[in-house]
């Protein structure tokens, strides 16, 4: 691959250009991290990635396929999604819920170009240099409205989960967990809407501004779109180093300084957020440990609180090394689907999430991110996101919490309504 540096900074309205220009790709996915100084281990890196066609996986066997056919060599960059249901070829389970869009188990391409939006310049990579750098050149060289705001959305968005169904529900599982079956689910619930006059690039960016997060990213695969502006990180490999970041706990933000600081402390001191983070923590080491040198799974940061626009988070860092000859792509499935969206221990988890969600999954609580070579990768968990379908004019969006013995289903109602605010706000404007 040949880089080509172009010298100037580059707009948001130039970014909003260049990917309406990558539109005309079947495939593409742009990470465009936010509110990134901080984050312990750093966050996504700042690209687009584009191709005009996808790599050829088995539909019975996705993780050993991509294992034997993707990262052969050492400087192969590949871009794509784990879809949740792909727990179905990990363990005996099944997904028979109704799916509002169907999404692929999993998707992955070797990018054609990669652009790397740097402060003051920009990175083409690609083997067709002359080619991409004119078409850059021409976007940037374009007249941009400031003022655009895009198409205003119009259409009903309509949760598959009353109120009433959802505590109902809560009460259920937290049945199961006095009956030992469980200590910990995560439970979701699935809004829908039909539109055709959705414009993903034009939300997506005001999803990013409304709630800029460390792993946000907007995908494109065909006719179906992901907007993702999610504030976690499912697993990272570099340098021989495993790292995963588990979000649980969460608490609303104030705009008044001194009550924002006390719903931060009180979110450090909960007794039942901190008891949920580490169930969770517990579940990440063993997961882990299935692909890591015998002692070397540590827990890095306990209960760590990290500030977003509309919300605290409690995220634990756990870390690892790679024992010697483990795959990359077994590093992934060892620890797949991630313990924060399905709960402990996971198989009866998921178990039950089949038996008391009314909606498939699909690509919600899956993972998007890339492969920097072989020994290499980073991908997040995929909530806060916005579903897409272009062909069927289908959208949705899912939203969940913790459930424990000490949960309480109002609350943990409420939670999941403030997880969606920012969507909520971008499908409203």
């Amino acid at each position: 691959m040949k880089r080509t540096k172009i010298s100037t900074p580059i707009s948001q309205n130039q970014v909003k250009a260049i990917l309406n220009w990558a539109q005309n790709f079947p495939y593409f996915c742009y990470f465009n991290p936010r509110q990134t100084e901080g984050y312990p281990q750093g966050t996504f890196t700042h690209q687009l990635a584009l191709s005009s066609k996808k790599i050829n996986l088995s539909p019975c066997c996705n993780f050993d396929s991509l294992k034997t056919s993707l990262l052969k060599s050492s400087d192969q960059h590949l871009f794509g999604y784990f879809s949740y249901d792909l727990k179905n070829e990990l363990e005996h389970l099944s997904s028979e819920n109704d799916a509002w869009i169907n999404w692929p188990q999993m998707i992955f391409f070797r990018a054609e170009c990669t652009l790397f939006f740097k402060e003051d310049h920009l990175i083409i990579e690609t083997d067709n240099s002359e080619y991409y750098e004119a078409q850059i050149r021409t976007i940037l060289e374009l007249e941009t409205d400031n003022s655009s705001q895009g198409t205003k959305t119009s259409f009903t968005i309509t949760p598959q989960t009353s109120k009433a169904e959802y505590i109902n529900t809560v009460k259920k599982l937290q049945n199961h967990i006095v009956e030992g079956d469980i200590y910990e689910i995560n439970y979701c619930m699935n809004y829908t809407a039909e539109t055709s006059n959705f414009d993903p690039i034009t939300s997506y960016l005001s999803l990013s501004q409304k709630s800029p997060t460390p792993f946000a990213c907007l995908l494109k695969a065909e006719a179906r779109y992901i907007l993702c502006a999610s504030p976690e990180r499912f697993t990272k490999l570099e340098e021989g180093k495993i790292i995963s970041q588990p979000i649980k706990g969460t608490a609303k933000r104030s705009a008044i300084i001194e009550e924002d600081e006390k719903l931060r402390h009180a979110l450090r001191n909960s007794e039942k957020e901190r008891a949920e983070n580490m169930m969770i923590v517990d579940l990440v080491r063993n997961d882990l440990a299935k692909s890591s040198k015998a002692g070397t799974v540590k827990v890095e940061e306990m209960f760590g609180i990290y500030s977003f626009a509309k919300v605290h988070q409690m995220i634990s860092t756990i870390v690892a090394e790679a024992k010697e000859g483990v795959h990359s792509v077994d590093i992934i499935k060892n620890a797949f689907p991630m313990g924060s969206m399905t709960g402990a221990p996971k198989i009866r988890a998921m178990q039950l999430i089949e038996q008391y969600e009314n909606s498939k999954r699909g690509a919600f609580s899956g993972s998007i991110g890339y492969f920097k070579g072989a020994n290499k990768f980073d991908f997040n968990v995929v909530i806060r996101s916005i579903f897409f379908d272009k062909n069927s004019g289908k959208l949705n969006y899912q939203v969940g919490s913790a459930i424990t013995h000490d949960s309480d289903p109002e609350q943990e109602y409420e939670e999941c309504l403030l997880k969606a605010q920012a969507i909520e706000e971008v499908l409203n404007h």
